[in-house]
């Protein structure tokens, strides 16, 4: 017998063997029920709700949660993209496409249409537009009234995003202080804010890279072709990878080859960097990132490895 009954109510089943495929496919299901029980929380609880979609694996695999959530309504939600203007073109493709088939609204909002009102100035025009996502984030919030958006941001990524609750709170002006964050005990979420408060939601918190992987592969989720290995000109930085584009500068030293890589997250360009590999499908890459040492954000993104950008400090500005 898998399970026995208390006080009417059935037990978790019998853990299986750890390491077991029986075990994943537990480890799986635990993970996605708990993920539509936070979607479903946040748009019970919330007035006027909004899941940020960039086409990147993990909003990509909240999608395919809201489907199971919501489906055959429509989402109870809108969804949002914050466009640098040097996204992949890849990916922007990829977000418009998705978004069409699921049916569902989509709103952009970019940064170059704030650079162009004035609304921000940049410091040179060779300036990374990733951390300027707050300002637009922050105003189209403001635009639309939303108090909760739904991110797919994991705790594994980096260790400020391991000191978000899974409903976290953000003040009148966007924002985050990891010391005033609300409890979270047996599940019991607090939605409640104030006229220009709003909560950041994540679904995915207590997932891995290897989760998210291993969802996709299970789940046969789509995703842009950037992710797996591909033949590409790329610039040697030392012992770094950077994609050869328009948005991303080139330096002294910097040498140009082609190889096989694939990006293990797909942010701007200007700050996101390639990996050396041969994983051509999601069951190559979860053998490969197995093997990994480092999260995708720290291998990945240059913007995470300076004090003055670090994603603490662009959190507690508002950042996703």
């Amino acid at each position: 017998m898998d399970s026995v009954s208390i006080l009417g109510r059935e037990s978790l089943p019998a853990p299986a063997p750890a390491g077991s495929r029986l075990s994943s496919i537990r480890h799986l299901e635990l993970l996605e029920s708990e993920a539509i029980f936070v979607l479903r929380e946040a748009a019970a609880e919330a007035a006027k709700p909004v899941l940020l979609f960039s086409g990147g694996k993990d909003s990509t695999v909240l999608l395919r949660l809201a489907e199971k959530a919501f489906r055959p309504g429509r989402f109870p939600f809108p969804l949002l993209h914050v466009d640098t203007g040097h996204n992949f073109p890849e990916v922007i493709a990829f977000r418009d496409r998705i978004a069409a088939e699921l049916n569902e609204r989509l709103i952009v909002r970019t940064v170059q249409a704030a650079i162009d009102r004035g609304r921000i100035r940049l410091k040179s025009p060779e300036q990374s537009r990733n951390a300027l996502q707050s300002i637009v984030l922050l105003d189209a919030i403001a635009e639309f009234g939303f108090d909760a958006c739904i991110g797919g941001a994991r705790r594994d990524e980096e260790k400020s995003r391991a000191k978000e609750r899974i409903f976290s709170f953000r003040n009148a002006f966007g924002e985050w202080d990891p010391r005033s964050q609300r409890p979270e005990l047996w599940s019991l979420f607090n939605a409640r804010v104030d006229r220009g408060e709003h909560m950041r939601v994540f679904p995915l918190s207590n997932w891995t890279e290897i989760d998210i992987w291993q969802y996709i592969a299970r789940e046969q989720v789509p995703l842009p072709a950037l992710y797996y290995a591909h033949r590409r000109a790329v610039a040697v930085r030392g012992d770094g990878l950077l994609p050869v584009s328009e948005f991303a500068a080139l330096q002294a030293g910097d040498v140009v080859e082609t190889r096989t890589v694939r990006f293990r997250t797909v942010g701007d360009i200007s700050c996101t960097q390639p990996v050396e590999s041969n994983a051509a499908t999601a069951e190559a890459v979860i053998a490969e990132t197995l093997t990994v040492e480092v999260s995708e954000r720290g291998a990945t993104r240059l913007d995470d490895r300076t004090s003055e950008a670090s994603l603490e400090l662009r959190k507690r500005a508002g950042y996703f």
